[in-house]
């Protein structure tokens, strides 16, 4: 009984050390390139030895996965506290876009994301990822629309995929200037454009 306390404090620094890492390494990948960041000047930002980080990650690029991961659940967790079950489903993807492009906005993310990540890790693994995380979230709302028969019913993987390219596509406008209110006005356009067609208007009755 009187070894448990100890075998906390191991999990603790263990935890502790592998979040010292990943923060010190997302610090440094937003300041310059992946290619340029060397582990000598992570490990010294963490203030843990070179042995530390190859415990607890095979490689850079490893480290480099556990940076995006972390980043890809924290903008996944705002979307998800933004668009709760208690929404209309049209509701909830509109206040999820929302969420979206303003998670995006905190800075180093739309590099870590939507440039650094794919060109790391190759589209595959950043797929693997966004499909944990983002492209869940999205994919729930989409299904959850069409449930409710707010939205068009269409292959559902295919739709998240080419939505979730419309958003990313805004956050780097936006990242680069591009007009918040535009882009968003477009993205409603987008799911709104995805409702079922109303049934035409019936004619006015002929007269004699």
């Amino acid at each position: 009984m009187q070894r448990e306390p100890a075998r906390r404090s191991n999990r603790d620094r263990t935890e502790a050390t592998r979040a010292d890492l990943i923060a010190a390494a997302r610090k440094l990948f937003i300041e310059k390139p992946y290619a340029e960041t060397g582990t000598p000047e992570i490990v010294a930002a963490a203030g843990v030895t070179r042995g530390a980080l190859y415990h607890h990650f095979a490689d850079k690029q490893a480290l480099f996965a556990a940076v995006v991961e972390q980043e890809a659940e924290a903008v996944a967790a705002e979307v998800d506290r933004a668009s709760p079950p208690s929404l209309f489903a049209r509701d909830a993807l509109i206040a999820g876009s929302d969420a979206y492009l303003a998670a995006m906005r905190t800075p180093g993310r739309t590099r870590l994301l939507l440039l650094d990540g794919p060109a790391v890790l190759g589209r595959a693994g950043m797929d693997e990822i966004d499909n944990r995380h983002g492209n869940r979230s999205l994919r729930e709302g989409l299904v959850a629309a069409m449930r409710e028969q707010s939205m068009t019913r269409l292959p559902v993987d295919a739709l998240t995929a080419l939505l979730a390219s419309a958003f990313d596509r805004a956050a780097l406008a936006i990242e680069a200037g591009g007009s918040i209110e535009d882009h968003r006005g477009v993205l409603v356009a987008l799911i709104d454009g995805l409702s079922p067609a109303l049934p035409p208007a019936p004619r006015p009755a002929r007269t004699r």
